[in-house]
């Protein structure tokens, strides 16, 4: 009986692994937001995305998001990723991570090369800008959309998504160069007495 069980649970962890992989190759990055699997988003699609994740954050259900409760699902957030990374290190499921495993994980996450930077999205701008109100960000996923799809079909494609990325990036280093040369055009400030 134990035997049977065993094989089970190994041919479905096998058939979940293979379904990931399989699923992973459909999505494409960014592309998390297609419902339907066509490989392209919708203005539904792209939209709703965006909006459901404020929503969701929104737990007064005002329509906007305030400070505080962006910190309360940022904490959340992680709260359940460091329950994830510990799963992840207790191969054996005893409640503890012993040295070896522990060493396990990092030999095969040294393996797989540096991970890439994240850029820092911390409170700071939010609390100076206040509370987001979802229907602005709802409008803004329109105009962003709108400015993505470039071929007007009403959907974006992988390659819309990737060129508006290209775009934003050759923008920001743009802005970037030019805060660099105002700052070195200017004159220091006086030294104080």
């Amino acid at each position: 009986m134990q035997k049977t069980l065993l094989i089970g649970g190994l041919a479905a962890l096998a058939l979940a692994a293979a379904s990931g992989v399989a699923f992973a190759q459909q999505s494409p990055r960014g592309m998390r937001a297609d419902a339907d699997g066509d490989r392209r988003l919708s203005q539904a699609e792209f939209v709703g995305q965006r909006v459901e994740r404020l929503a969701a954050i929104d737990a007064d259900r005002d329509g906007s998001v305030t400070v505080e409760e962006r910190r309360t699902a940022m904490q959340s957030r992680r709260a359940t990723r460091a329950d994830a990374r510990f799963e992840r290190l207790d191969a054996n499921d005893d409640g503890a991570v012993s040295r070896a495993e522990f060493d396990a994980v990092r030999e095969a996450r040294s393996n797989r090369g540096p991970r890439p930077m994240r850029a820092h999205r911390g409170l700071n701008r939010m609390e100076a800008r206040g509370p987001v109100a979802v229907a602005d960000v709802q409008t803004r996923a329109e105009q962003a959309f709108a400015r993505l799809d470039a071929d007007r079909d009403g959907f974006l494609t992988v390659d819309e998504r990737r060129a508006g990325r290209m775009a934003m990036r050759e923008q920001r280093r743009e802005r970037m160069v030019e805060r660099r040369a105002a700052r070195q055009a200017s004159p220091p400030a006086p030294a104080s007495e």
